[in-house]
């Protein structure tokens, strides 16, 4: 059974349009199993709709010598772009286009010869080849989708829970509802802060298959990641990413990280943009406007999946009972947020006196929300954020807790 994603609906809208539809993550995030989804529903439209992979030798090999001779694998002659007459889509959808010599070249081929008459839907694993080999001669010809491990509300879908999706619902319609989920919906939540939510993960329903997984994942597929975007000192990588683990919602200063690892810090660069690229890290900038002495420049650092996070760390006990749970439910925020919001959008303050909100969405300029984290909210203190409350007044400071996890 192929379960759908979120980001289908937005891919959905592209696919009329005459630019190519790149579809990029981190490997096992899912991105094949979208383009077989995309497939069965193109074909059920009477498309004429060809799945390939460039993990088949034949084909790449074919595509080496010349973009156009995959055509040979398929039963359509699509005809080249003549000003006037009709056009007749035929839709290419390809997996691992990152495996071609050159990708930028193939894709700007099909898109100047053939514009309109073949759409091409491509998968590529991360972003970081992409951004590699697809040169500004693409600029105007694809549009890029991000997808990421599932969502807390994807997790539910995936867990066969479609009513407790309903239940959050109404939970979010109604604040005075009082919901008899709440405890199932919470073991779900404490599934998701553990183990997280790639898609072969969620759907494994014993917890010790659960880590042994994470850990093929760790070892095998991040591996890869390090030998094809050339990392020569695996061990410091890994022990790098094992200190960025441990410091979810915290700056990253490049100087500690550099010393701690016994790396120069042009190294320590090339690993965090890297580790971002193959989308196991994402790197959140400062909010500051003209306020002197307001914030370091220095970023935070969240991972886009807590299972991975927790494998680096081998940390998978009971959620109430860790020392990291504050950091796990921030973490958690963060990838909430990040289905709603822009990157650019999410951003943290912090001030050189350590004065701190956890985060800042800037929803226009000059406007937003602002909320801070804490596993209980009685921990909250309003009166610490008087100084950011007068800054920026149109900016309401919100506390989200543990028990808040459904609102967003």
């Amino acid at each position: 059974m192929i379960r759908t994603r979120k980001l289908l609906a937005s891919i959905k809208k592209h696919i009329p349009n005459k630019r190519h539809t790149i579809i990029t993550g981190a490997r096992q995030v899912g991105k094949t199993s979208l383009l077989k989804l995309i497939y069965q529903q193109l074909s059920a439209e009477q498309k004429d709709v060809f799945y390939l992979s460039f993990e088949d030798i034949k084909l790449l090999n074919a595509v080496n010598e010349h973009p156009e001779k995959i055509l040979t694998f398929i039963a359509i002659t699509p005809k080249p772009i003549i000003e006037g007459e009709s056009k007749s889509r035929i839709y290419l959808l390809l997996d691992e286009i990152q495996y071609a010599k050159d990708p930028t070249n193939f894709l700007k081929f099909f898109y100047d010869k053939y514009e309109g008459n073949i759409k091409i839907i491509a998968t590529g694993s991360s972003a970081f080849y992409i951004d590699r080999k697809f040169e500004d001669s693409l600029a105007g010809r694809k549009r890029i989708f991000n997808l990421f491990p599932l969502s807390f509300e994807e997790f539910l879908s995936f867990k066969d829970a479609d009513n407790l999706l309903s239940e959050i619902t109404t939970l979010r319609q109604q604040p005075d509802y009082q919901s008899s989920s709440i405890a199932h919906l919470k073991t779900f939540f404490y599934e998701y802060l553990n183990y997280g939510g790639y898609p072969a993960i969620v759907l494994e329903d014993d917890f010790t298959e659960k880590k042994l997984l994470l850990e093929e994942l760790k070892n095998a597929y991040i591996k890869r990641d390090l030998l094809e975007s050339g990392v020569e000192k695996e061990g410091k990588f890994y022990l790098l990413l094992q200190l960025l683990a441990d410091q979810i919602g915290s700056l990253v200063n490049k100087h500690e990280l550099a010393s701690t690892v016994q790396i120069d810090g042009r190294t320590v660069d090339q690993y965090l943009y890297i580790l971002q690229k193959c989308y196991h890290i994402q790197l959140l900038r400062p909010f500051y406007r003209n306020v002197r002495k307001e914030l370091t420049k220095m970023p935070k650092v969240y991972f886009n999946d807590l299972g991975l996070r927790n494998a680096f760390l081998n940390r998978f006990g009971e959620v109430n009972d860790r020392s990291d749970k504050g950091e796990l439910l921030e973490n958690f925020y963060f990838l909430q947020f990040r289905q709603n919001y822009s990157i650019d959008q999410i951003k943290f303050w912090r001030t050189a006196d350590k004065q701190e909100v956890d985060f800042i969405i800037e929803e226009s300029f000059g406007e937003g929300q602002a909320f801070e984290l804490k596993w209980n909210k009685a921990a909250f203190k309003p009166s610490k954020y008087k100084k950011f409350r007068e800054h920026y007044p149109t900016f309401p400071l919100t506390c989200l807790s543990a028990t808040d996890f459904y609102k967003f």
